[in-house]
């Protein structure tokens, strides 16, 4: 893939223009330029995530006169969760859900992807902030599946789970804390699976707006999965279920 972000005004003007894909923004802290302001502004009004971060950081990305600006470009196109929930449903489809609460290693986000393609999910959820990018690792991670499973953005975790559950999708957290085991747990109908952050689990929104909170059933001294592993052992207890009710 060729670089994926632009430096300057003018490119950023040119990116917002042609309505391409923008992932995010970094804009250098006090920032003085009406032009590039502007343009901010307009990124913010569209859901696109815009940070004032130190010069220093944007000198570490890029060498270049980057005229306090650098936007980072999407390989695919995101989708608007409510208008894709409601052609599944028009559809006569079920809705399978991944949905996504701040992972940040790439790999483990496109090894995640790659599973939810694998087993049937329909799309995943991520939120805008505190997320792994979408970028050549992560797409060489899921083996392509990031490019064709839909893939959409949230701006709060929170507020996503309380969507889903007013569409009657029942929202299932993954956490080793649960006493619940997941193939003691019904999981036919619509659903979300939700899977925390590699170090610290799942938000405080996703453990306590959660229909359940579930745990693998695990024999070893190791009581603890890669979030990639439990995320596929997850989705497979989802479609294992739906597979044994037909």
């Amino acid at each position: 893939m060729e670089k994926d972000y632009i430096i300057g005004h003018h490119p950023l003007r040119e990116a917002l223009d042609k309505e391409k894909e923008i992932q995010r923004i970094l804009y250098m802290r006090g920032l003085k330029s009406p032009e590039i302001l502007q343009a901010i502004s307009e990124a913010k009004a569209l859901g696109i995530p815009c940070s004032p971060v130190p010069e220093q950081k944007l000198a570490r990305i890029t060498k270049k006169n980057h005229q306090g600006v650098i936007a980072f470009l999407s390989p695919i196109t995101f989708e608007v969760l409510d208008i894709f929930i409601s052609q599944l449903y028009e559809a006569a489809i079920v809705p399978k859900v991944l949905l996504l609460d701040g992972i940040t290693d790439v790999r483990n986000f496109g090894a995640v992807v790659r599973s939810a393609e694998c087993l049937g999910f329909h799309t995943v959820v991520i939120p805008t902030k505190g997320m792994a990018p979408i970028n050549a690792d992560a797409i060489k991670s899921s083996s392509g599946a990031l490019l064709r499973l839909p893939i959409c953005r949230t701006d709060s975790v929170a507020e996503c789970i309380t969507y889903l559950q007013s569409y009657g999708i029942k929202v299932i957290g993954c956490t080793e804390k649960s006493e619940q085991l997941i193939n003691e747990t019904p999981l036919g109908g619509a659903i979300c699976v939700v899977l925390g952050n590699e170090e610290t689990g799942l938000s405080r929104a996703s453990l306590t707006k959660a229909d359940d909170l579930v745990r693998i059933p695990m024999s070893g001294q190791v009581q603890s999965l890669n979030v990639a592993a439990s995320g596929a052992i997850a989705m497979y207890e989802v479609e294992r279920q739906r597979l044994a009710s037909e």
